[in-house]
C-alpha cells in the first residue's frame, strides 16, 4: 500500500457544517415562490452542485423556480452563512496537526468555497489549493475534480486520500482511483448516513476527526514529505 501524500476534502458538510444551513435557504426560496419542499428531499441533495439539486428537486417533487429566481439562492445561503456556519466539530485542531498536505475539491461555486472558508477561518489552512467541479467537466460522481486535485500536487491517484460526506463524492473518489472515507461528523447526518457512503464504497466511514486521523494514520500518512501545488517538493 503507498503512503497517503495528500488529503482532498470536500467542503459543505465536512470542512463546514452547512448542509443544513444550505437546505433552510434552498427552502426559504422555494417558499417565497410558494413551493413548500419535505426536508427528506434534501438528504438526496448532498453533493451537488445547485443545477442538479434544482433538478432533483423538480424530479422528486415537481417543484420549480420561476426563471430567474435560482438568482436568489446564493445570497440566501449567504446570510445564513454568515450568522450560522461553522467549521465541523474538531476539525481547526485536526489540521494544526495534519501538516500541509491538503486541497478543497467542492462541487461548490469558487465563490462559495471561498466564502466558506473565510466565514469559519480556514482560508490559511488551504491557500490556493482549493478546487470547484466548474473547473472540470463533469461534477461528482464522475471523478474529474478529483483527478483534477490530484494532477496540481503531481500526485497519482493512488496516493491520495478523499474524505466525503456524500454517496456522490465517494463514488467519485473511488472511479477516480483515491481511497475515500466517509465522514458522518456533520450535523445534518442520520443513523442510515455511514451505511449510504459504504454502499458507494467508501473504505471506512469515520463520525469525528479523530477517526480521520486513525484512517490517515492507517495508511502511513507523513505530512512532511508532500508536495505543494505544481508538484514541487
Amino acid at each position: 500500500m503507498d503512503p497517503t501524500r495528500l488529503v482532498v476534502f470536500d467542503c459543505d458538510g465536512v470542512l463546514v457544517d452547512s448542509e443544513l444551513l444550505a437546505s433552510e435557504a434552498y427552502a426559504r426560496v422555494f417558499a417565497r415562490h410558494g413551493g413548500v419542499i419535505p426536508a427528506e428531499v434534501f438528504g438526496q441533495c448532498v453533493g451537488m452542485k445547485q443545477a442538479d439539486i434544482l433538478a432533483k428537486i423538480r424530479d422528486l417533487t415537481g417543484l420549480t423556480l420561476p426563471p430567474g429566481a435560482e438568482s436568489e439562492i446564493w445570497p440566501e445561503t449567504e446570510a445564513l452563512f454568515a450568522t450560522s456556519l461553522a467549521p465541523t466539530a474538531g476539525l481547526i485542531p485536526f489540521l494544526e496537526r495534519l501538516g500541509t498536505a491538503r486541497c478543497v475539491a467542492s462541487s461548490s461555486s469558487p465563490e462559495r468555497i471561498r466564502r466558506s472558508l473565510a466565514l469559519t477561518g480556514l482560508t490559511a489552512h488551504f491557500g490556493d489549493a482549493v478546487f470547484s467541479t466548474s473547473m472540470v467537466a463533469r461534477s461528482k460522481p464522475a471523478p474529474d475534480i478529483f483527478l483534477h486535485a490530484a494532477a496540481a500536487f503531481g500526485l497519482p491517484p493512488a496516493r491520495c486520500v478523499v474524505i466525503e460526506d456524500s454517496p456522490y463524492g465517494i463514488a467519485g473518489a473511488v472511479a477516480a482511483g483515491m481511497t475515500a472515507l466517509g465522514f458522518t461528523g456533520g450535523s445534518h447526518s442520520d443513523p442510515s448516513h455511514g451505511r449510504r457512503l459504504l454502499d458507494a464504497g467508501a473504505d471506512r466511514v469515520c463520525a469525528d476527526w479523530h477517526a480521520v486521523g486513525e484512517a490517515l494514520a492507517a495508511r502511513g500518512f507523513v505530512p512532511d514529505e508532500v508536495p505543494t501545488v505544481g508538484g514541487q517538493e
